[in-house]
Parts: structure tokens; sequence; C-alpha cells
């Protein structure tokens, strides 16, 4: 199993510092314009939900133009459900017609950025501090019968094909909250990028009306609260329970802890403990500087995926070490289907504003978060 394998040695180039060091011998390329982790189930389901209203739709009227079509670029490691979402999926492309989701309502200009030069030397010193800050933090007691708010600056560049001609865009940085009950069975979700005005319920119900165990990809506080805290054992179970899933089992293992950092409240050993393993995959990086939804700079803990070329940045204070958010920019050129994603394209950004307790769903007051 590739969590055997003997972290890179420091003297050695990761795929992710070879790229980097390119850019540092050819700074025009570091220059291109203006400088993912998926999505999570709620948004998988509410594309296919809108998508299945507009091919239904559609057939009911006369022709029209060509539609224009949207592709995701970021992986969408989600809980399955049906076969062609999973097709899609694997893919790492989603396609909507034109007004079949909320994009249009948030529409901007691709987003681009600087691409910081990553290195592996000093990450397990810098997750060490990571970690450390997180054990000092305050602890959050979740009771049963509460919600966890998570509110955070989002965006997402992906390309809209209108006809035959592709191009890039994005949802524009946008506000989206999420409430989720202890247990998983009550939720609300408001982001005008993927749902109608006012939001929609979120549960952990199937397209057969079935409810879906928590898990590592989709999982519930309480269930979080189930999992080990040594860093050995933790990540030896989330390497096993994603076998199989993403571009490769190092790059599916940091995937999964990050998308258990950003919107969710993990118990405070947890958190520790999810740093530390994070320390423990081959490939991770530092990287010096990277800036979050809201322009807050900080440090970051990365790792490039050489498939897509893209890398995951879990962006940091450089002070106090607290986490402000996670950005996914492409490193590599002629990323995405088109070809026209272009290093410095950055292909999801969040801030996370605000993490609490709340007694009500829709609530945004704390009760002691």
């Amino acid at each position: 199993m590739n969590m055997r394998q003997s972290r890179p040695s420091h003297s050695r180039l990761t795929p992710d510092e070879g790229l980097e060091s390119e850019h540092l011998l050819f700074p025009e390329e570091a220059d291109l314009p203006a400088g993912r982790h998926a999505f999570h189930k709620e948004a998988l389901m509410t594309f296919i939900q809108q998508d299945a209203r507009s091919a239904t739709a559609a057939s009911a009227a006369p022709p029209a133009a060509a539609p224009v079509r949207r592709k995701l670029l970021r992986p969408l490691f989600v809980v399955p459900v049906a076969a062609c979402s999973l097709a899609l999926v694997a893919a790492g492309v989603l396609t909507f017609t034109a007004g079949g989701d909320g994009r249009d309502a948030v529409a901007g200009p691709a987003l681009t950025a600087t691409v910081g030069a990553g290195t592996s030397a000093g990450v397990p010193q810098l997750l060490d501090r990571i970690s450390l800050a997180s054990a000092k933090s305050p602890q959050v007691e979740v009771r049963a019968g509460q919600y966890v708010y998570v509110e955070s600056k989002v965006a997402t560049t992906y390309e809209k094909t209108v006809g035959d001609k592709t191009t890039l865009a994005s949802d524009g940085i946008h506000r989206r909250q999420v409430w989720k009950s202890t247990d998983g069975t009550e939720g609300w979700l408001i982001d005008p990028a993927v749902s109608p005005p006012g939001g929609e319920k979120l549960d952990r119900t199937n397209e057969k009306g079935e409810s879906e165990p928590a898990r590592l990809n989709a999982p519930t506080y309480d269930y979080l609260a189930t999992l080990p805290t040594d860093p050995d054992t933790l990540l030896a179970k989330i390497y096993k329970e994603t076998e199989g899933m993403g571009n490769s089992p190092d790059q599916q293992a940091f995937t999964t802890i990050g998308d258990l950092l950003h919107e969710s409240l993990p118990p405070a050993e947890l958190n520790t403990a999810l740093y530390k393993a994070a320390s423990r995959i081959p490939g991770v990086v530092h990287v010096e500087e990277a800036t979050d939804a809201i322009g807050r700079r900080g440090v970051a803990v990365a790792r490039l995926d050489e498939t897509s070329g893209a890398r995951t940045e879990w962006i940091f204070d450089a002070k106090t070490f607290t986490y402000l958010g996670e950005r996914t920019i492409q490193v590599r050129p002629d990323g995405g289907e088109s070809g026209l994603i272009k290093p410095g394209t950055v292909l999801y950004t969040e801030a996370v504003t605000l993490r609490r307790v709340v007694d009500e769903l829709k609530e945004t007051s704390s009760s002691g978060a």
C-alpha cells in the first residue's frame, strides 16, 4: 500500500517541486494572466436533479438554439447516487444546459492567481505547529439536537461551452452557508451557485428513498466522534476505505482529510490527528504563500494531483496556524478536457469565515461555539 512507502527524501524533488522549479527558471511562465474537493453530495444531487428537470422541460419544448454546456473542473468524490452520476464523477466533468443551475446568478470571469513554489522541506515541522495550534484551540461541545453551522466565501472556475466554442468562467466569489445536524438527518444549504433561492433541504436520503450511512467521504459529527485519533491508525483507515477512489491512493487520502477539515467541525483530538496523518502522506509539500477566497494570506500544506496537474492547498494563518480555507490551483499547462486551463487558474477557492454550533436550523447566532 502506498501509505507504507517511505516519505521522499528532502534532497529529492517531489513532482510538485519539479514543476515549481520550472516556473522559477522561466519567470514568464509564472506571469500568466493575473498570476476543486471535491464538491459535496448535496451539490451533485442538486445538479443532477436540476439537469433532469431541464431535460424534461426541453423534451416538451420546441427546438432551441445550441445550449450552453458547463463542465466542472474539480473531480467529485461523493456517495454514489446513480449509475450516470458515477460515470460523471469518474470523468471529473459534468455537463449542464443553460439555465439548468444557479450559476448564471453569480457568473464571472475565470479566477487566476500566482502559483507559489512548493517544497517538501519543513512539512513535518509545519504540520506539527498546526497540530499544536489545533490542540490548544478552545474545545467546542456539540450536543445531540444541535447543528454545525459553517459559513464561507467560495468560487469555482469551470469550462463553459456555447455551441462549439469553449471558454473558462467562474461562479464569482459568493457566500455559502451550510447547517448540518449532528446525526446528519437534517440540514440546509444556501449557495446561489448550486441551490435555488432561499436554499434547499439536505438529508442523507438517496435516490431510492433510503438513508445513507455516514462514511469518510460523507461524514456526520457523530461519525467523526467515532474515528480513531491515533494518526497511523486513522491514516490506515482512510487508505482502506477510499481504495479505488480518486486519481491515486495518496491524492485521495489527502483530499479526504481536506474534506473533513473544511466544512465540518471535527472533535479537537481528531482535528489534531488529521494534521499528523497528513504529514505521513507522500508528496505533501509546504507552500510559503497562498491566498484564500477573501484575500487572506497564509502558508499552505499542499499536494499536486499528477493526473490533473492541479494542486490542492490547505491555507493557514502564518502566525497562529489557524485554518483559513482551501484552494485548488492549476500547476501544469493544458489542463481540463479543453486544454484551456493554464497554470495559475484557480479551479476552486474557499475562505471559512464562521464555524460554530447553533440550536436551530438556519440560525446563525452562536450557542457557545
